[in-house]
């Protein structure tokens, strides 16, 4: 494994959106953070009541996965270790090297985006090594050893998506060159940090937001609340998040595989195409307001008149909106191809031809009372 930069007294503290707190974790620590801003653990530091924390936070949301979790993420799970306690990170590193070739290494709070990005890069995990208080059992602004442990590290076992948040890395440092760190950002938030699954099984969630959350863990996958659509790179890109509330918007992806294949192309044309394209907001679904044309997604059609309500499999509960969120077919939840990745509208009327032919092909018995039958 590489060693660390050499260790330097001058890093600063990264700060992402507003707040008025100032930016958690020891940044100096006597000059042991590194340039990159990698540290020593400094595990003989925690407390018991340290301990004891992480053991009833990883014992809580253990026990809500099953049905919840991905396949991936519930096999590699165990491989985190010991439960009772907050691990080494070179114990987790013995094993998580010899499974995809990555380590974690311990940082003290959040970093600055090109830091993050070559980490990420060379296959190392930058991993919080502070944990909460017991007030914020839970509920925590910043990640911490739990967050980043139990709900990224798991996952960096899987050979796929292991590739893929390098890849995602190496892409990181070009898109902070070209000053599309931010909306590079956002397919980061949707997909490592918030993403869903559709496995054989049904959906299932794979982000480390979702899967450290033991609210949103059930809202993400169950509820019927937010928006869930297929992953479309510009749609992820142009949509804002929400760091403070649970998320309005989720991306769901068919496999690991499409997403590593999906980050293969050179994005630079999607960043010129994001420079012209207004942002979306968190939770904008397929309404447009006509008060608001930022808010229409990308490729919408023009508003149109509303239409009388006819029944389809497909949709939502809210009439205002027709993205696929609750269907009666397979247990609650129907989602619609993503061909050639192709915006969901497009999907969405493509279903909508196809249903009506088949309905024109096919006779239909109207009741001689039917006041529409002329």
């Amino acid at each position: 494994m590489d060693t660390p930069a050499a260790a330097t007294a001058a890093v600063k503290p990264a700060v992402y959106g507003a707040s008025d707190r100032p930016p958690r974790g020891d940044y100096s620590r006597g000059g042991a953070v590194h340039a990159d801003y990698t540290c020593p653990q400094d595990w003989a530091s925690y407390t018991p009541a340290d301990h004891d924390t992480y053991k009833r936070l990883y014992e809580r949301q253990a026990a809500q996965l099953p049905g919840l979790a991905c396949d991936a993420f519930i096999k590699a799970l165990p491989s985190l270790g010991v439960k009772d306690r907050i691990p080494r990170f070179e114990e987790i590193n013995e094993r998580l090297h010899r499974a995809t070739g990555w380590e974690i290494v311990a940082v003290p709070g959040l970093i600055p985006e090109l830091p993050f990005f070559t980490l990420l890069a060379n296959r190392k995990f930058p991993v919080t090594d502070w944990i909460r208080k017991p007030e914020e059992f839970n509920y925590i602004v910043e990640p911490d050893v739990f967050h980043d442990l139990f709900g990224h590290v798991p996952m960096l076992f899987d050979p796929t998506f292991a590739d893929y948040v390098q890849r995602y890395g190496e892409g990181g440092i070009k898109a902070h060159e070209l000053g599309a760190g931010e909306k590079l950002a956002r397919l980061y938030w949707y997909t490592v940090e918030f993403g869903l699954i559709r496995q054989p099984d049904g959906l299932r969630a794979y982000g480390a937001g979702i899967l450290s959350s033991v609210g949103e863990l059930q809202h993400a996958v169950r509820s019927d609340e937010p928006h869930r659509l297929p992953l479309d790179l510009l749609r992820t890109m142009r949509t804002r998040y929400k760091i403070d509330t649970y998320q309005a918007n989720y991306f769901v992806i068919e496999s690991f595989a499409q997403l590593f294949e999906l980050t293969a192309p050179d994005f630079t044309p999607l960043y010129r195409a994001l420079e012209v394209e207004p942002d979306i907001p968190a939770g904008v679904c397929c309404r447009v307001n006509p008060a608001r044309p930022e808010s229409a997604p990308f490729g919408a059609a023009p508003p149109r008149p509303p239409r009388p309500a006819k029944p389809r499999s497909y949709r939502a509960r809210d009439s205002a909106c027709r993205c696929p969120r609750t269907s009666p077919l397979v247990g609650g939840r129907i989602w619609l191809p993503q061909s050639a990745q192709r915006s969901l509208h497009a999907d969405i009327r493509a279903t909508e031809l196809s249903g009506r032919r088949a309905a024109r092909d096919q006779p239909r018995a109207v009741p001689v009372s039917d006041p529409h039958v002329r």
